[in-house]
């Protein structure tokens, strides 16, 4: 028999409690481990960022934006793939956040099979990620 793929685990960071708790829930239905922070300072104050395999950010969050967290990370030197999502789609957020390297840029109203895309290329190695919109 083959050995069965290590359980994913996936930080969501979002100021809407309800975005969520409905993320984690669909993720947790699909065998995905995941935690959620309410914001960019509190995933960062809880240290535990290596424990994750990507990351699914709110651009637009109280305090530390979802763009200002990707690019601390960068600058830190840390490889955690980033999918970003909005409620409110604006072309030069979209741009700057596909220049800062994100998997995936997604809508908040995506289907959920859109972020399970993301969340399959976010795992792939690094040559083989693509961007999902």
């Amino acid at each position: 028999m083959g050995k069965l793929p290590p359980e994913r685990s996936v930080a969501i960071i979002d100021d809407d409690e309800s975005v969520c708790r409905s993320l984690a829930r669909l993720l947790r239905a699909s065998g995905i481990r995941s935690e959620y922070y309410s914001s960019a300072e509190a995933f960062l104050e809880d240290g535990r960022g290596d424990d994750f395999d990507c990351l699914i950010l709110d651009l637009h969050l109280g305090g530390m934006s979802g763009i200002e967290l990707q690019e601390s990370l960068a600058k830190s030197g840390s490889p955690m793939p980033v999918i970003f999502i909005t409620a409110h789609d604006e072309p030069d957020m979209r741009e700057r956040a596909i220049r800062c390297g994100c998997v995936a840029y997604l809508s908040k109203s995506a289907p959920f099979s859109t972020v399970l895309a993301a969340v399959a290329a976010a795992a792939s190695p690094l040559g083989e990620r693509r961007i999902v919109s």
